[in-house]
């Protein structure tokens, strides 16, 4: 926070906590007392040399408030109060409480951050234990084996009169599905084990690896660096399922890249902005290139979800404030669908996303089919939705979630399951 910014209640709160009186602090400023007694409380414009002399004399940290570490504590006071209602933002202004007592401002910051981290680690370990398939195929394994000795072990314990050969038979069988249930349970204590911290819970799927590697990019490949194909950063993406979603990921990137030149796409933004459709009637292409492009364009802050005809995310690039499910579904109003549901017809629209923040976003999304068995075989749908943050809506978005297991929205008409965020009404 700025020198200007400190109010007369935090002064006061200063002087009080250091336990000096105010003729003592008039007196070494320079200023007389009842003249300080109205700068306490705000009753009079400080002007900036006395401004100075009062920080020297109260021991104001100059350090931090150039650093804005203040103004960063008061938007975390507003944030807890959106995320507890809203009322106390509107009714008593955070400077005045985080003036008055910074100590329990900067505590109630603090747990309001904790709990937006463990909202996100119940997300995250929901998502892990109903829809992680390497988890289901650990378990099954598991519970398979277990059936299999348990029957084994049911005749042999059961059948009296069972001949030498067939007893020897089964013994094998018993031996050999205790070893794999040892080593079905072994692998699924590791995986466990190396997803414990579930704020950061490592890599689940080939999707999520390729993911991570454009995240340790910043999201940002050159046109130059694409014709190279980045062979060599591939070959460490750790799984082979990986690295070939990457090397697919590189190609598409490739021809979107000799389709909308990143020179002519920024001069393009420049005039007409970040509508995909306006751009792309402009390059005389499809859209869909356009909203791979625009998505990596540096400085929008935009997110690009894509989808297959079943609905599952093919690719998932976050924008702030815009939270994509890790499995499943996502919710079934987003645009993305309704473009899925009418290919080649542009699909655009305002949302705000569910949450405590409620951020709004505009969107567009778009759809093709392709019959790559002919007019007779089926057909493969794509879809695609650019997500970019709205300051202001012009008129009332349309309510969105991430998925229904984790939207805390109680009343809405597209709701498959009840959240397991809510109230249990």
């Amino acid at each position: 926070m700025p020198l200007s910014a400190l109010t007369g209640t935090r002064l006061r709160e200063r002087r009080l906590a250091a336990g000096l009186r105010q003729a003592d602090v008039a007196l070494r400023v320079g200023i007389s007392a009842s003249y300080l007694n109205l700068i306490e409380h705000d009753r009079r414009k400080l002007g900036a040399a006395v401004l100075e002399r009062l920080v020297d004399v109260l021991g104001f940290d100059r350090a931090a408030l150039a650093e804005g570490q203040d103004a960063a504590l008061l938007d975390g006071l507003r944030n807890a109060a959106v995320r507890g209602g809203g009322d106390a933002a509107r009714t008593e202004p955070p400077e005045d409480f985080g003036s008055r007592f910074p100590g329990w401002a900067a505590r109630l910051v603090a747990l309001d951050r904790r709990a937006q981290t463990l909202e996100r680690a119940v997300e995250a370990l929901n998502d892990r234990m109903t829809q992680d398939p390497h988890l289901s195929q650990s378990l099954h394994e598991v519970l398979s084996s277990l059936s299999s000795v348990r029957a084994t072990a049911a005749i042999l314990a059961e059948t009296d009169d069972l001949p030498d050969e067939m007893s020897a038979r089964f013994h094998r069988n018993l031996h050999h599905d205790s070893e794999r249930m040892a080593a079905g349970a072994e692998a699924l204590v590791a995986y466990l084990d190396a997803g414990r911290d579930v704020a950061d819970q490592g890599i689940a799927a080939p999707l999520e690896e390729v993911e991570d590697w454009l995240t340790a990019r910043g999201w940002t490949i050159a046109d130059a660096d694409l014709a190279k194909g980045l062979a060599e950063e591939v070959a460490v993406i750790p799984s082979n399922a990986a690295r070939s979603l990457a090397r697919a990921y590189l190609t598409q990137a490739a021809a979107d890249a000799s389709l909308v030149p990143g020179p002519a796409l920024a001069a393009a933004v420049a005039e007409l902005g970040p509508d995909p459709f306006a751009l792309a009637q402009r390059f005389g292409g499809d859209p869909l290139p356009v909203l791979r492009r625009l998505a990596l364009v540096p400085g929008l802050g935009a997110g690009l979800v894509a989808c297959d005809a079943s609905g599952t995310l093919t690719f998932r690039k976050p924008a702030a404030g815009f939270p994509l499910p890790r499995f499943g579904a996502a919710c079934p109003l987003w645009p993305l669908y309704a473009a899925l549901g009418q290919p080649l017809r542009p699909v655009e629209g305002l949302v705000e996303m569910a949450g405590p923040d409620a951020r709004c976003f505009r969107v567009w999304a778009w759809a093709e089919v392709k019959r790559p068995f002919g007019l007779r075989g089926p057909a493969l749908a794509h879809a695609a939705m650019l997500v970019l943050p709205e300051s202001a809506a012009a008129r009332a978005p349309l309510p969105i979630g991430s998925s229904c297991r984790v939207c805390p929205r109680a009343v809405c008409p597209a709701r498959r399951e009840p959240s397991i965020l809510g109230d249990g009404a």
